[in-house]
């Protein structure tokens, strides 16, 4: 009865558990079978059916391959679903590659979703049929929904061969670019996957990393700091302009990203800033003294060294990352106590103690790393955990490691006034079933005496207790701790030995009898009666002891011999015969060393005198220290922390500098430069005039805050659009983040000079109390602004306000502005003429401050500061990296070379050759433009001659206008504009008469789809800098002899591409330039003579496709004559 009804029981939980189970896949809008499908019984091999195994996997393949084929989305839907299934059960699903990429295309974002799980997961490993959709994968990267962008750039990146890195690599500097932040953060990601498959594009890698830390995304913050972790750990300088960003960007962050970047942040902050600690380094646990000297302890002692005065960015980095040990991530609480543990004040480092603390509470995978890390604080300084000495008491239910860790910091914490505690916790431990356990409770006991010296007899009395134990562990650890002490003190202690000589018989455990031996042998004159028993009975069970045993009854013997030769003369002599046949190799060595020791003869005369000396010597008392000694060489929290060796990929922390670096470094940005825009706006109260003393750290905050916000407008289309692309969540992001960086500068700046820290109060009241006033002083702002940028501003906030509130407005413009600080940073750090410019923006603070508001001083001061970073924004927001002065020339050689687009007999009597003018077209800067020659051969006018349809579909091409009538043998000439969109696919499209149409196709050489550019020699040199790597393709030639002089050469170059000639100050170097015509891709080609007819021809673009095409065709025209 009780079986059925425990059976019963059974299928009612099952029952309920697959009623939760469908409940939950309704609420997520999944569809749960309770059998198997057709196309899974199919996939799953079966022995016992008529055909194989690998016959039913083919057949389901088919049918889930016409469900990819067909034409009903659901279907395709439904298939993927399946697919997708029987990849997380195992199977292998890759036989359907050619069904899913053409799926690919799909209108429907759920099943092209599942497409890009399905590739990801089989990328790699089906490597060829991934190369064969690379194209499609390029496609999507353009897709408008950011999902489908960031998956493709996934599983672009995941396809691991070297053949695509240039693809790869362009496809994540567009993805750094783009809009939204998830695609950002993808490609940050995805920079790591490049680095491990090609570290030749280190370089081109740390451009991309550099752009990406200049995002204000707190979803790219994390991910981009471990590309720069894994990529180029030490280039420390590209830190400086981010870290104030970085730190107050830090709360919002996501909780893994949070622990990348306080781990990078903990190794710069150690090469930035001086030691917070003192110059002792001894931790001076009950020290009263404030960290910071007052002004009163100063004139008293006069004689005191100069107080510590810690940087405000480091402050800021303290105080910003203290927020997070109340984190729900693990991770972010262990990291951040690490941070403080090798970056905080000796008397702040133990805030983290209650966090830690509290991590105990947690998983006993947790538990362990978090003990561990606590054993090493807790060896230097005690005075953190001793108040939480509770916590570290062992459960029963405690696995054995978690255990020993405890163990490891309750000994590191006992003194003098907690030792009697800790004693009476260690009895209970003892009798643990957990023997290793025991063991190390024993050995816990034997540091707890050497340590403390009031508890030594204490001790030793209670592992001599421990010695009539049942349990063989206890009892041989037991004796092995007692040796350890007895070598302390060993003259008030010959009891201890003679009792253990007595227990001799009952010890089995090879250790512990060795000890014994070992101890008998070096006090064996305090014991002259037992010592020699003792030899006695070793030396009739020899043979059968281990050999650790039997090496110590030889120095036993050997000893004995030396201080006792009447009554051990033949022991000896029948153990040293035993020692010299035994099997193992050590101890017939150690036989016939101590035979000819002790021993004398003629020819070791000399050595047996010392032989007392050699095996009587005094010995030093062996140390019982703790095995978390040494560890602190290790950072915190790392995983070379945890095993104790050196882990790959460990950076090592720097010493503290001596003298701090120049903090101006970091200057160059500044995460909020609101504080004084905001104020411009609204500020028409009375309040206090700003300091003229404002100090350095804040020397560009004026400047950044009217900057941006006078220029938002200019750069609305592309800064601000990235901003507005991210989630709503992204702008409270920013909005928090503003606040944390009032408040950090505000106390950041105590400790140098005084800041503006009455202005941001009086902001606040001012923001809160004078609204009406705010709106009624945009208005004139906006009419009275000379410039088109002030009118955008004020729409801007009109709009916002009229759905929100004036305050909400400016806090608006605000966020658009933000994106463009970084550019004028670098703009401002680099300009030594920045004096000016910064007294200005102070006067007119205090011009605001007073009230004096008038729309003639602002227009002066926008039209001062504005163009400068206007500038530094255009530069920075540029798509091409062309310089100014470069320009399109004209052709440095036009073919005369025509081609037939319609034949007269095809085209029933109408006849059209088309050639490549290589003129700029006049329609559209993008397009190539194209003569095309008509000739009417027919004896009959032709009418109405236009052209038709055109292929691909979005084609871009300029017509001409129709021809009304052709008379017979006439010709006419006309042109057409045509964007080839960078390739050398034909242009398809139909040419029309009244009565006819006809097929024709126009097929550019690759060299038709460029523009001359004119340059110099210094412009191509840094150009080709920047295309190094995987923009660059180069071949060696033999060429023909005609063509190795300059005029030859430059000749089958400018037949083969509209390239303009470069001067070049080297005879045996020409260089060429252009662009292509519809990106405006600077294309470089160098052409360097070498010996023996040899030249290297060098093609240096960012399309490497079409940098590749043009080599082959410069090779074929320079190797013929």
């Amino acid at each position: 009865m009780n079986g059925h009804r425990g059976f019963s029981v059974l299928r009612s939980e099952a029952a309920g558990a697959v009623r939760t189970a469908l409940v939950s896949a309704e609420n997520l809008q999944l569809t749960l079978k309770t059998e198997l499908s057709q196309e899974e019984q199919h996939l799953t091999p079966h022995t016992h059916t008529n055909g194989g195994p690998d016959e039913t996997h083919t057949k389901g393949n088919d049918d889930l391959k016409e469900m990819l084929e067909s034409n009903k989305e659901s279907l395709k839907l439904e298939a993927m679903k399946r697919v997708v299934g029987l990849i997380a059960k195992g199977k292998n699903a890759s036989e359907l590659f050619p069904a899913v990429v053409k799926n690919v295309a799909s209108k429907n974002i759920e099943l092209k979703k599942l497409v890009y799980v399905y590739l990801v997961r089989y990328a790699e490993e089906q490597q060829d049929l991934a190369l064969l959709s690379i194209s499609t994968f390029q496609k999507a990267l353009k897709d408008p929904n950011q999902l489908i962008r960031a998956s493709a750039l996934r599983v672009l990146s995941s396809i691991r061969v070297p053949i695509i890195v240039p693809i790869m690599m362009l496809a994540i500097k567009e993805a750094a670019s783009d809009m939204s932040p998830y695609v950002r953060k993808t490609s940050a990601h995805a920079i790591q996957k490049l680095y491990s498959l090609d570290q030749d594009q280190k370089e081109l890698l740390i451009e991309v990393i550099e752009k990406l830390l200049k995002d204000k995304s707190t979803l790219v913050a994390g991910s981009v700091v471990m590309a720069f972790e894994e990529v180029c750990p030490d280039r420390i300088d590209l830190i400086h302009k981010n870290y104030r960003k970085l730190c107050n960007l830090l709360v919002d962050v996501e909780e893994w990203g949070q622990v990348v970047i306080i781990s990078m942040l903990t190794r710069y902050a150690r090469t930035q800033f001086t030691s917070p600690w003192k110059e002792d380094g001894v931790f001076d646990e009950h020290s009263e003294r404030a960290f910071y000297e007052s002004d009163e302890e100063k004139t008293r002692d006069e004689t005191e060294a100069k107080p510590y005065m810690m940087d405000p960015d480091h402050r800021l980095l303290l105080r910003n990352t203290k927020p997070l040990l109340q984190s729900r991530n693990t991770a972010v609480v262990m990291s951040v106590a690490q941070l403080y543990w090798h970056l905080a004040p000796k008397n702040e480092v133990s805030i983290v103690t209650k966090s830690l603390i509290r991590l105990l509470r947690s998983h006993r995978e947790v538990q362990y790393i978090v003990l561990q890390n606590i054993a090493t604080m807790s060896i230097q300084r005690k005075g953190m955990f001793e108040p939480y000495m509770k916590s570290f008491y062992v459960r029963s239910t405690d696995a054995t490691h978690i255990k020993s860790l405890k163990l490891e910091i309750l000994t590191s914490l006992a003194n003098e006034a907690n030792i009697s505690t800790i004693l009476r916790e260690f009895q209970t431990y003892v009798k643990s079933q957990d023997k290793q356990f025991a063991a190390g409770t024993i050995q816990a006991i034997g540091r707890c005496a050497t340590n403390i010296s009031e508890v030594t007899d204490t001790c030793l009395n209670g592992l001599v207790l421990l010695l009539s134990n049942r349990d063989e562990t206890v009892v041989a650890e037991s004796v092995v701790v007692i040796r350890k002490l007895l070598q302390t003190q060993p003259t008030q202690h010959s009891d201890i030995i003679k009792h253990m000589a007595k227990l001799f018989d009952k010890i089995t455990v090879p250790m512990a009898r060795a000890s014994i031996l070992w101890l008998m042998g070096e006090y064996c004159e305090r014991v002259p009666k037992i010592a020699p028993d003792v030899l006695r009975k070793m030396a009739k069970s020899f043979t059968s002891e281990e050999d650790i045993v039997k090496l110590q009854t030889v120095n036993l013997a050997a000893k004995l011999y030396l201080t006792n030769s009447k009554q051990t003369k033949l022991l000896t002599q029948y153990i040293l015969n035993l020692g010299k046949y035994d099997q193992n190799y050590d101890i017939r060595d150690r036989t016939r060393f101590i035979r000819q020791l002790i021993v004398p003869n003629d020819k070791n005369g000399a050595l047996s005198k010392y032989a007392h000396r050699i095996l009587l010597a005094p010995k030093p008392a062996p140390v019982l220290k703790s095995a978390y000694k040494d560890r602190d060489r290790y950072q915190l929290g790392t995983l070379s922390h945890t095993i104790n060796t050196k882990a790959s990929g460990y950076l090592e922390l720097s010493d503290w500098p001596a003298v701090a670096p120049d903090q101006s470094v970091r200057n160059v940005e500044v995460i909020e430069p609101v504080k004084e825009w905001a104020p411009s706006l609204g500020k028409t109260g009375k309040s206090k005039p700003a300091k003229s003393s404002d100090d350095k750290f804040y020397s560009d905050s004026g400047e950044e805050g009217k900057g941006p916000g006078s220029s938002s407008s200019a750069d609305d289309s592309s800064s601000s659009s990235s901003e507005e692309s991210g989630s709503d969540a992204e702008s409270r992001v920013e909005k928090n983040s503003s606040q944390s960086s009032e408040e950090s500068d505000k106390s950041s700046s105590q400790s140098e000079k005084s800041s503006s820290e009455s202005d941001s109060d009086s902001e606040k009241k001012k923001r809160k109390t004078k609204t009406p006033l705010q709106k009624k002083t945009v208005k004139p702002t906006a009419k009275d602004g000379d410039s088109d940028e002030n009118g955008n501003v004020a729409k801007e906030a009109n709009s916002s306000s009229a759905e929100e509130s004036s305050s909400d407005s400016e806090s608006d413009s605000d966020t658009h502005t933000d994106s463009d600080s970084g550019t004028e940073h670098k703009k401002k750090t680099k300009s030594k003429a920045k004096p000016k410019v910064e007294v200005k923006s102070m006067k007119e603070v205090c011009l605001l401050d007073l009230g004096d508001f008038t729309p003639a001083p602002v227009t002066q001061h926008k039209s001062s500061v504005l163009s400068p970073s206007l500038l530094g924004d255009l530069e920075g927001l540029s798509l091409s990296n062309v310089s100014s002065t470069i320009q399109v020339r004209g052709p440095a050689f036009v073919p005369e070379k025509s081609h037939d687009l319609l034949h007269r007999m095809t085209g029933k009597g109408l006849s059209a050759q088309y050639q490549f003018p290589r003129q700029p077209c006049l329609y559209q800067p993008t397009m190539v433009s194209v003569q095309i020659s008509l000739t009417n051969t027919t004896d009959h006018p032709l009418e109405e001659i236009h052209i038709g349809d055109r292929s691909p579909t979005g084609l871009n091409i300029h017509c001409f206008n129709t021809i009304e009538s052709l008379e017979p043998e006439a010709s006419v000439t006309v042109f057409m504009g045509i964007d080839f969109n960078d390739s050398t696919q034909a242009a398809n499209f139909q040419l029309c008469t009244k009565e006819d149409h006809f097929s024709v196709s126009i097929q550019p050489a690759i060299g038709e789809l460029f523009l001359p550019i004119t340059m110099t020699e210094l412009d191509f040199r840094k150009e080709q800098g920047k295309l190094l790597g995987m923009n660059e393709s180069s071949a060696t030639i033999t060429m023909a002899a005609e063509n190795m002089t300059s005029q030859p050469i430059s000749r089958p170059v400018a037949t083969v591409a509209n390239l303009g000639v470069v001067p070049s100050g080297q005879d045996n170097v020409h260089r060429f330039a252009g662009k292509t015509a519809s990106s405006g891709a600077v294309v470089l080609v160098t052409v360097e003579l070498r010996e023996s007819s040899t030249a290297l021809i060098t093609i240096n673009t960012e399309k490497s496709v079409m940098g590749s095409m043009l080599l082959r065709d410069l090779k074929l025209a320079l190797a013929q004559a």
